[in-house]
């Protein structure tokens, strides 16, 4: 598989930097299953002053980003065959696990859009496939959003995390949030670990890694575990 091509578009591309050292991300990044490439608008600013952002028309508080440094700057990107624009917004569909799979799977190039200032222009929208959000509150621009997919996205492309197994297991893989994790030693203050997980059975292990999953969704995400109960479901034993 080629590299995935990341093409952040940032007032402050110096907040996506520290990617590159992150752990198992800045792994990935060194040993090429990853592409990271920052691109400035101001570089692409028309006048002496490299102002990309102005008044809204209409009037209101705050400046807006201008559309012409913002188109320059990513139509100087290189174009990959299998490539999606996301756009960082609050107005966006919320983040899911599902949306990192398919870009990780289906795309070979990302291009992600950080606004800033009080908003952007409204024509910057045409050039994205997709508006993202990652909840329902506003920062001061996209580059937390974009750092966040990035991770998501990067730790899911093949050679990132050592076992594959561990992505398939993690919460939001099937909806259902992840079972309890216990290692030594089998008791910690005054705290046993469940001797289940000591027995040596591994139907019975599965068995209750399920049944703790589905307790744990009812009781912290009822909407998510209303989402799996819907649901073809399948015995532990054949996953």
């Amino acid at each position: 598989m080629s590299a995935l091509r990341l093409d952040v578009v940032s007032l402050v591309p110096e907040a996506l930097a520290p990617l590159l050292g992150l752990g198992v991300i800045g792994r990935a990044f060194a040993s090429g299953i990853a592409e990271l490439h920052l691109h400035n608008p101001r570089d692409y600013a028309l006048d002496r002053y490299r102002k990309v952002d102005d008044e809204p028309y209409g009037g209101g508080a705050g400046m807006v980003l201008k559309p012409e440094p913002v188109y320059a700057a990513v139509e100087a990107i290189p174009v990959l065959p299998r490539r999606r624009v996301l756009l960082m917004s609050p107005q966006g569909q919320p983040l899911q696990q599902a949306d990192l799979r398919r870009w990780a799977t289906d795309y070979d190039q990302l291009v992600l859009l950080c606004g800033h200032y009080e908003g952007f222009d409204e024509r910057i929208r045409a050039l994205a496939d997709e508006e993202v959000s990652i909840g329902d509150f506003v920062l001061t621009g996209g580059e937390l959003p974009a750092a966040t997919i990035i991770n998501g996205v990067v730790r899911l492309r093949p050679g990132t995390v050592g076992s594959e197994a561990c992505l398939e297991e993690e919460s939001h893989s099937t909806l259902l949030l992840e079972h309890p994790h216990y290692t030594r030693p089998a008791s910690f203050r005054g705290l046993e670990v469940p001797a289940v997980l000591r027995s040596g059975d591994h139907g019975a292990i599965a068995r209750w890694r399920l049944q703790q999953q589905r307790d744990r969704t009812a009781a912290r995400r009822p909407d998510l575990f209303a989402r799996w109960q819907q649901q073809p479901q399948q015995h532990p034993d054949q996953s």
